[in-house]
C-alpha cells in the first residue's frame, strides 16, 4: 500500500464515507499551510485516499517544518500497515493468518482486538474480525475467490468466531480450532483515524478533520468561524454522478458509514452480484434493504465497527442495537417493503443535520 510522498498531490480529496464520496472537500498537496493558520495534508494510505485539515496552535512551529509533520503521519500508517495489513505478506497479522504462533503482537494490535472483542459482544457475533477466511471466499481478500455453496460455507464457518480466538498476555494468539483468520479491515481504518488524531492532539493541535478512506473525526470548530465541521452523507442510489444525501454538522466526534452500493463483484460467469457485507453468522454475503448505516461515536474505530455490523444485520436489530449504547447515534437509509427509499435517524443524529 502506498504512502504519501511529499512532491505527490492528489487533488481534490474529498471526504469520505465507507466506500461513499462525501461532500467536504480537502485539497491537499502534501503539507500545505496557509497565513491563517491552516495545514492540509492528504495522499493514499491503507489502500485508499486520505485529508487532514487542521490548525495549528503555534502555526510558525508547523510552518517552518512542514515535513515533520508528515514523517509522522506517515510513519502511524506504516506501523498500523505491519501491524494489521492483510495485504503485508510480512504483517504481524499475515503470519498469524499463516499460523506462526510465536508473532507477539503490539499494543495496536491489541487495542484493536479488544475494542472488536467488545463490539463482537454488543452486536451478538455480527461484527466479527475472524471473517477474513470468508473473504476470501467470496472474492473480497487478498487471495482468491473460491467456489462458493451450501457445503462450502458449512465447512469454512468451523473457521469463523471471535470467540475462538483469545490474546494472550504474552501478546500471542491462541486460536481453536487452529486455522482461523483475522480480517481487522472494518475496524483499523477508523483505528487509523483514531492514531491520526492523538498524534494531532499531542502535538497541541485543538481543531481538527482526519479522514481516510471515508471515515471521519473531528475536534473543535473552524477557528476563522467557529462554525462546526460539515460533513456531506452520499446519496447511495445516485447512478452515474455524486449526489449529498445530508449533511451534517459535527464536533469533538467521529463518524464512519457502510453500504453495499459501490463495493461488489460479479460473477463473470453467471452475473451474479455478491456485495462485500458478510453475515458472520450464516457464512454468505448479505443483500438486505438496508442501502447504508452511519454511525457517530466517541472514536472511529467503534463507529467503524458498528457501521459495519449494521450492515449485517436487518433493519430492526440495528435500530435496537443504536437505542441500547448512549454512546452511539445512527442513520439508516433502506428500502420499505413497497421498494420506497426510508430513512431512519435516532435523536442525536438528527440534531446535527443541517437543513436547507
Amino acid at each position: 500500500m502506498a504512502l504519501s510522498k511529499f512532491n505527490k498531490c492528489f487533488f481534490p480529496i474529498r471526504v469520505l464515507v465507507a466506500t461513499v464520496l462525501m461532500g467536504a472537500m480537502l485539497v491537499a498537496c502534501g503539507p500545505e499551510a496557509t497565513q491563517t493558520g491552516k495545514f492540509t495534508y492528504g495522499g493514499e494510505a491503507l489502500g485508499t485516499g486520505y485529508g487532514i485539515i487542521f490548525y495549528g496552535p503555534t502555526p510558525s512551529e508547523f510552518s517552518e517544518n512542514p515535513e515533520a509533520m508528515q514523517m509522522a503521519i506517515d510513519s502511524t500508517f506504516e506501523v498500523i500497515n505491519q501491524s494489521m495489513s492483510t495485504y503485508w505478506p510480512d504483517s504481524d497479522i499475515s503470519k498469524i493468518n499463516r499460523g506462526d504462533t510465536t508473532i507477539q503482537v503490539d499494543a495496536m494490535f491489541r487495542e484493536v482486538f479488544e475494542e472488536s472483542a467488545y463490539v463482537y459482544s454488543a452486536t451478538g457475533g455480527y461484527f466479527d474480525p475472524t471473517v477474513g477466511v470468508l473473504v476470501n471466499a467470496w472474492g473480497f481478500g487478498p487471495e482468491g475467490t473460491l467456489s462458493m455453496d451450501s457445503t462450502r460455507v458449512d465447512s469454512l464457518l468451523q473457521y469463523v468466531g471471535f470467540d475462538k480466538v483469545e490474546l494472550l498476555s504474552d501478546g500471542t494468539v491462541r486460536m481453536n480450532p487452529p486455522g482461523l483468520r483475522f480480517d481487522f479491515n472494518a475496524i483499523a481504518k477508523g483505528y487509523a483515524i483514531d492514531r491520526l488524531a492523538t498524534l494531532l492532539e499531542s502535538r497541541g493541535v485543538e481543531n481538527y478533520l482526519v479522514e481516510v478512506g471515508g471515515e471521519v473525526r473531528v475536534r473543535g470548530n473552524h477557528p476563522e468561524d467557529g462554525s462546526p465541521w460539515r460533513i456531506g452523507i452520499d446519496d447511495p442510489q445516485a447512478e452515474g454522478t455524486r449526489s449529498i444525501k445530508k449533511t451534517v454538522a459535527l464536533a469533538d466526534i467521529a463518524m464512519a458509514s457502510s453500504g453495499n452500493y459501490r463495493k461488489f463483484r460479479i460473477d463473470s460467469l453467471t452475473g451474479e452480484k455478491f456485495v462485500h457485507t458478510i453475515d458472520p453468522l450464516s457464512g454468505y454475503t448479505r443483500n438486505s434493504n438496508v442501502l447504508a448505516v452511519s454511525v457517530l461515536a466517541p472514536t472511529c474505530m467503534r463507529a467503524d465497527a458498528f457501521a459495519t455490523a449494521g450492515m449485517a444485520m436487518d433493519l430492526e436489530t440495528t435500530k435496537g442495537l443504536l437505542a441500547d449504547h448512549a454512546d452511539l447515534e445512527g442513520y439508516i437509509i433502506y428500502l420499505d417493503s413497497t421498494g420506497t427509499t426510508r430513512e431512519y435517524m435516532t435523536r442525536g443524529f438528527l440534531k446535527r443535520v443541517e437543513t436547507d
